[in-house]
């Protein structure tokens, strides 16, 4: 059954929040809080270890029963069910989304074309973890029997982005395995980065569903030539693992079957860290971890799909978002996590939000009349204070800000914590409260505050509650693909950019240029001369 077509804004809700605004547009939350000394218990929600305070927002009760209502109005119950339960969803690519599937802890069967796809999820998961624990162990050695010490993850995309967040983010629960990723097809990142490597003791893990991604192959082609160097054909089978759909191609690249780990195209590669994608985490944490990761996704699946609107994170989040940007007319969000493990987290959810729900066109295949789409960006606090706080602060611009934190550090150094989370709630405050014109006060120091934030405090970054975490904004982004009536699971607009790559790239290696547009042609000479 494919997803409903409903026009947002031609709903009952979105006319009577269109009106609402009229009257919240300069509504100020510090009048909001002094009316009603119940606020803060009123928006916040608590699960398991997370708190979401949702309270310096510029919303009442009334906003959010309407912004309740346009989900049910949409049909969001329904979709949400499509989503978990295999449906085509992905409608122009005929394909259900089931990333989900990855980290189900279901009997049921979940099927795609009539086949139940738990079994096979399992029996990748099983080789992952056999193979994770025989290179750990130095069971698995190289071409000349020794132990493996360095992993390198070849890939781009989703590929790349999500191992490459995670082996930051849990870089305090890794074993001896030193973790590198390639994806820039930019020939001096390889270089130097194979400057630093031991071809006996390293292992290359190249990901790519197709095994024809340019930058992907390129780079490996590269890596095994240099490998070459120093060992023999046969010896790849030892040193190259591979991520993909294409056994053919993989084959013939010199890998042997059995390192092999298959993709699925139900799974999109932004959301895929959770299949073999992830394989090259699996090996730096250890399967246990990476079970733990899955864990804690799959807890946060099942509270979104039964958590009453008003009390699911995902839900709210994702209504909130939408009364900022297509009511208050905000082009970005920023995303605030004070844990520098937590580096690559925006990065990283900048392409599975942005790929995902920047499109011009709806499910009905006309060209939307209302925004879609968020700009996501972000940098770790406390450094981002130091950087462009004061944009958020005192600019002319509207930008909800999410802030992440946590109630313990991993090395328990209270003193650094103690300061670290100090400025995390003061500067929620800050941009609530602002500071206020006064006699004697200079203008530039005076902050109008009345700056929307969520807080989200969770105890301890562990990998099932970063599991969980990832799993909250996957689900954000859904919501509001589904309320915009957009297909949030292709990604057609990256596509011309690749083609174009690709003919452009014969004009340069004929050093003859076919016709293209005048500053095209003009760039293009200046290049070859």
């Amino acid at each position: 059954m494919p997803l409903p077509t409903i026009n947002p804004t031609q709903t009952a809700a979105w006319q009577k929040l269109q009106a609402h605004f009229e009257q919240m547009k300069s509504a100020q939350m510090q009048d909001l809080f002094a009316a009603d000394a119940q606020r803060t218990a009123k928006f916040h929600i608590e699960w398991e270890d997370f708190l979401f305070d949702y309270s310096k927002n510029i919303v009442s009760e009334e906003t959010l029963a309407l912004l309740q209502d346009l989900a049910t109005e949409v049909e969001l119950k329904s979709a949400i069910e499509q989503y978990f339960g295999g449906g085509l969803i992905n409608q122009t690519e005929n394909r259900a989304v089931l990333h989900t599937a990855l980290r189900s802890k279901q009997t049921a069967p979940i099927l795609v074309d009539g086949q139940d796809i738990l079994p096979e999820i399992a029996a990748v998961k099983a080789k992952m973890r056999a193979f994770a624990n025989s290179i750990i162990s130095g069971a698995h050695t190289g071409y000349t029997g020794k132990a493996i010490e360095t992993v390198v993850n070849i890939g781009i995309g989703g590929s790349d982005l999500g191992p490459a967040m995670l082996a930051e983010a849990l870089k305090y629960y890794t074993n001896h395995l030193r973790v590198h990723f390639i994806s820039n097809i930019d020939g001096d990142h390889v270089q130097e980065l194979l400057k630093t490597l031991d071809p006996e003791t390293t292992l290359f893990v190249i990901v790519s569903k197709t095994f024809t991604t340019q930058e992907t192959l390129t780079n490996a082609q590269t890596i095994r030539a240099w490998f070459l160097q120093h060992a023999s054909q046969p010896d790849v089978a030892k040193h190259f693992v591979a991520v993909s759909t294409n056994l053919q191609k993989v084959q013939d690249f010199g890998i042997a079957p059995e390192n092999i780990f298959p993709m699925w195209d139900w799974v999109g590669g932004r959301f895929s860290l959770w299949s073999a994608v992830g394989l090259s985490i699996c090996l730096a944490v250890g399967p246990d971890h990476f079970e733990e990761l899955l864990n804690g996704a799959y807890q946060m699946d099942t509270y979104f799909k039964t958590a009453p609107f008003e009390q699911n994170m995902p839900v709210v989040m994702a209504l909130l978002s939408i009364w900022y940007n297509n009511f208050f007319g905000a082009e970005t969000e920023a995303m605030i996590p004070y844990n520098q493990y937590l580096q690559k987290l925006v990065p990283y959810l900048q392409q599975g939000i942005m790929e995902s729900n920047g499109k011009r066109v709806g499910r009905d295949g006309q060209p939307v009349s209302h925004q879609t789409g968020t700009i996501v960006w972000g940098e770790p606090g406390t450094n981002s204070q130091h950087a462009f706080f004061q944009l958020i602060h005192q600019g002319t611009k509207l930008i909800p800000t999410d802030f992440i934190g946590f109630k313990q550090s991993l090395y328990g150094n209270k003193e650094h914590h103690d300061k670290l989370m100090s400025n995390f709630f003061a500067q929620t405050e800050a941009l609530l409260m602002g500071r206020p014109e006064a006699p004697g006060l200079s203008p530039f120091k005076v902050f109008t505050g009345n700056k929307p934030t969520n807080t989200l405090l969770i105890d301890k970054l562990t990998p099932t509650s970063l599991g969980a975490l990832i799993a909250l904004y996957e689900h954000k982004l859904f919501v509001q693909g589904i309320i915009w009536n957009i297909f949030s699971y292709d990604q057609w607009g990256v596509e011309l950019g690749k083609e174009l790559a690709n003919s452009i790239l014969k004009d340069i290696e004929a050093a003859q240029m076919a016709p293209h547009d005048a500053s095209t042609t003009f760039l293009l000479k200046k290049f070859l001369s």
